[in-house]
């Protein structure tokens, strides 16, 4: 569009923008114009709409105005995080020259492009989370992730096998809002994400790494390289600057760590609730003790990558042990932790150079509370596991240097003055000594006038257009004696203001020394904060070791206040938890315990109510070994477990509207997902499987998949069943149990225990959870009816349960047997014979067993 505009119509500002444009036509182009960002032609009729701002016209030449919008500069951070959390990609462009200095038009050019995947700014970004750009790539029989958070500088990268629901459920987990691919990859993989989330896809070609990366490209093979190239390509064509806090790409292996797919973490409800969205109610919100935001975003990725390796399962055991007998030092540790500020981000902001004066400050508070931690963690015994001795020498050097240079009040930006110390320099403290007298002089001034003219309301002012100046009203105007060197400057409607020879001279004086100080300030701060480069790599060192012992004392305080204990974990495939809790529940209510023992057992066939507990039992099994492998106690009285390798869940009933897909289908491919990837190592939850079919249907498939998992995979697997007649298969099945989740049925009423108990179950209690949902009277009763022909029969007898064959009762008593028990106890009492007070708890206690 843009190369086929005249430009030569356009005036000489409108020709710079036109020039810029046509070089990035796919962003909106933010060009700075004084205090605003304006943007022009369709970026404008974008942006107003977006932003919801006025889209207004600018005269640039031509007869027609030109469509023009505009942001203020100094809180453009909002705009754009609404433009890319859209997806939009924004090219800031601004003055490269000074204006004094310029011949002409300002120099203008693009600095930076800001993408959903680069965004840095901390008032755009959630403190507690990442923001992670990928690029992906395909390979013979893989496809290659890589990604960086560009805020803290980390970067990873990993294999996954060749199946599209795979690289989906990997892209949701990172929450990624934009994805680099080369121009040749198929987009259409992401077509069905783009309706879950908001995702940029965005084109690098170059694979070519300048030598200033290479040493951040560590045990990759080739198409592993040439991946992480585009990816750090692509940041370096945007961000358009060296970015000295991009730190060396960990490959991991996803093998790794324990597995959970994208449908077991939102049955879980590990990150974010599946009804909501959010973290309330979730295992983050009970875990999330952390003080520091870097502490918090370990926490997360914890979650995400719970381990297998047992040596480090346990080496977080010890360290909470540890810190529960030092519950004192304990407790400093985190009050001196809350005491440090993001260093992940300030060292990105660093290398940015976008760092401002508070943010050195903060990294100063930050680093003057290491010594403290430092005693602590020796004082708790677990110095072993949190070097902080290394760069000890190191840390107090950048204290050392900050805290002699930064004032400690200094404010948010240089421009406004006053951050270096007196007595860092000593050109700047001549020039500060300058603007001191040359103030005090102006003061003097005022008073010296007054003396020699006799005017008393003569005033000494200063304004941006003139400059210092002597005010004399109009009235005292007569008093103005040539001897005086008065020299009219301005003539106002009530006074006339002056200067004199040396006034003009010391405003000369004093204006430059200001400008000069400035100018001097803002050097030094620049000189500053490149030192502070050369320390990146042992502060995100440091910020490692410290989000670490955040969410170590977390761990700790969660196990403390919620009585959690130490598991053990064995290699004999044993799953034995004795008075285990769910810990989101178990936090809200009075919650009852339940045991599991698997010893040889490799199937937990569960019945019981609906109501009762069933799935909830199956989430808290599945949630505690999470919590066992992540390194954390466990809210049960003892636990005994194995290392699990993968997690799958089948929980809850869902259509997948994104593909179009019934709840049938969804559980049948979930539940494929399962049979073809779990291991002997793997942990099984599937709740009522086979109930979105006909009966014998669903039936049929629940006992093949029992069968399939007890004699092939042979893993640790819940059941969950209302098919009553699979109880049976534990004469057939030896490593088969059954157990129920139990309830009572009591004058009518079912009353759920929530106890897991052994054995089975017969009865499922439906027409009674229906009475307590408040379904129509009719519908119960037609209901009853129909249970009791079906049961009486064993088979479906059509004629009989026409509803022609149906008579509804006539007289029905609807009154439930605790009502009429409650009418019958009130017949039977004599009032006559009660006290007041005794009639009125009587009434009281009656009213109580009909809210049951």
């Amino acid at each position: 569009m843009y190369e086929k505009i005249d430009k030569m119509k356009y005036s000489p500002m409108m020709r710079q923008y036109l020039t810029i444009k046509e070089q990035y036509p796919d962003m909106i182009i933010f060009f700075r114009l004084g205090d605003f960002y304006e943007m022009f032609f369709n970026d404008a009729i974008i942006a107003s709409k977006e932003l919801e701002i006025v889209l207004t016209g600018k005269d640039a030449g031509t007869e027609e105005r030109v469509p023009m919008c505009g942001v203020p500069y100094h809180s453009v951070s909002s705009y754009l995080d609404i433009l890319t959390s859209k997806g939009y990609k924004v090219g800031i462009v601004e003055q490269v020259e000074d204006p004094k200095s310029a011949k002409g038009i300002v120099k203008r050019e693009l600095v930076r492009i800001i993408t959903p995947g680069t965004v840095i700014d901390p008032t755009s970004l959630d403190a507690s989370e990442n923001n992670y750009l990928l690029s992906i790539s395909q390979d013979k029989e893989r496809y290659i992730l890589s990604y960086i958070d560009l805020s803290t500088g980390e970067g990873f990268l990993t294999n996954i096998p060749l199946e599209d629901t795979l690289l989906h459920g990997e892209v949701l987990k990172l929450k990624a809002r934009e994805v680099v691919v080369n121009s040749s990859f198929n987009k259409q993989i992401f077509s069905k994400l783009e309706n879950i989330i908001s995702l940029t896809i965005s084109i690098e070609d170059n694979e070519n790494l300048s030598s200033y990366f290479k040493n951040l490209l560590i045990n990759l093979d080739e198409e592993e390289r040439k991946n992480y190239s585009r990816l750090l390509n692509y940041i370096t064509r945007t961000q358009m600057r060296q970015l000295v806090h991009l730190q060396k790409v960990v490959k991991y292996d996803i093998n790794s760590y324990l597995k959970i797919d994208l449908s077991s973490r939102r049955n879980l409800e590990l990150l974010e609730t599946l009804r909501f969205q959010n973290k309330k109610n979730t295992l983050l919100s009970v875990l999330d003790k952390c003080v520091t935001a870097m502490g918090s975003r370990y926490l997360k990725k914890t979650i995400m990558f719970p381990f297998i390796e047992e040596d480090k399962i346990v080496r977080r055991y010890n360290i909470i042990e540890k810190m529960k007998k030092s519950f004192l030092d304990t407790n400093d540790l985190r009050e001196y932790l809350s005491e440090i500020y993001d260093l992940e981000r300030i060292v990105g902001r660093i290398a940015y150079e976008n760092a401002n004066p508070k943010d050195l400050l903060q990294l100063k508070k930050s680093l003057s509370f290491i010594p403290k931690i430092r005693q602590c963690i020796n004082k708790i015994d677990i110095s072993q596991f949190f070097d902080l001795y290394t760069d000890f020498n190191k840390y107090k050097e950048l204290y050392s240097l900050i805290d002699s240079s930064i004032s400690s009040d200094a404010p948010f930006a240089v421009k406004d003055g006053g951050v270096i110390k007196d007595g860092f320099n000593k050109e700047l403290d001549e020039l500060r000594e300058i603007n001191l007298h040359g103030k005090d002089y102006i003061i003097n001034l005022e008073a010296k006038e007054r003396d020699r003219t006799g005017i008393k309301q003569l005033k000494v002012g200063f304004n941006k257009v003139f400059g210092y100046y002597i005010e004399v009203s109009k009235s005292n105007i007569p008093l103005i004696k040539d001897e005086y060197g008065y020299i009219r400057k301005q003539t106002l409607a009530n006074a006339e203001r002056y200067i004199t020879q040396e006034l003009k001279e010391k405003e000369t004086l004093i204006l430059r020394a200001e400008e000069k100080t400035l100018e001097l300030e803002t050097k030094l701060f620049n000189e500053i904060r490149n030192k502070c480069k050369d320390y990146t790599n042992i502060l995100q060192t440091l910020a490692k070791v410290l989000s670490e012992l955040d969410m170590m004392q977390s761990f700790t305080k969660v196990s403390n206040e919620n009585k959690y204990v130490r598991p053990n974990l064995n290699n004999d495939h044993i799953l034995k938890i004795k008075e285990g809790r769910h810990p989101v529940l178990d936090l809200y209510e009075d919650f009852i315990p339940n045991d599991i023992e698997m010893t040889e057992d490799r199937v937990l066939l569960i019945t019981g109510p609906n109501m009762s507990g069933k799935s909830t039992y199956m989430r808290q099994i599945a949630l505690i070994s999470i919590l066992a492998q992540m390194g954390c106690f466990v809210p049960a009285k003892s636990a005994n477990l194995p290392i699990f390798d993968q997690i799958f869940t089948r929980i809850g009933a869902a259509d997948d509207i994104v593909s179009g897909q019934s709840t049938f289908m969804v559980e049948m491919i979930e539940v494929n997902n399962a049979l073809e990837n779990a291991t002997e190592n793997s942990l099984i939850l599937f709740d009522e499987i086979g109930r979105g079919t006909a009966t014998f249907d669903g039936m049929a498939l629940a006992q093949s998949i029992i069968e399939y998992v007890h004699n092939e995979i042979k893993c640790k697997t819940l059941f969950s069943t209302h098919y009553h007649e699979l109880t049976a298969l534990e004469q057939d099945l030896k490593y088969l149990k059954n157990v129920h989740v139990s309830a009572e049925e009591i004058k009518g009423e079912i009353i759920f225990l929530h106890k897991v108990k052994l054995g089975a179950v017969d009865k499922s209690y439906g027409i009674n959870v229906a009475k307590l949902a408040n379904l129509p009277l009719d519908v119960v009763l037609r209901a009853s009816d129909l249970l009791n022909k079906l049961q009486n029969n064993n088979d479906f007898d059509h004629k009989k349960l026409s509803p022609y064959n149906y008579v509804a009762p006539l007289v029905y008593d609807s009154k439930t047997e605790i009502e009429i028990d409650i009418l019958n106890e009130l017949k039977s009492l004599n009032f006559y014979e009660m006290s007041p007070i005794d009639a009125l708890n009587k009434l009281n206690e009656i009213q109580g067993k009909l809210k049951k």
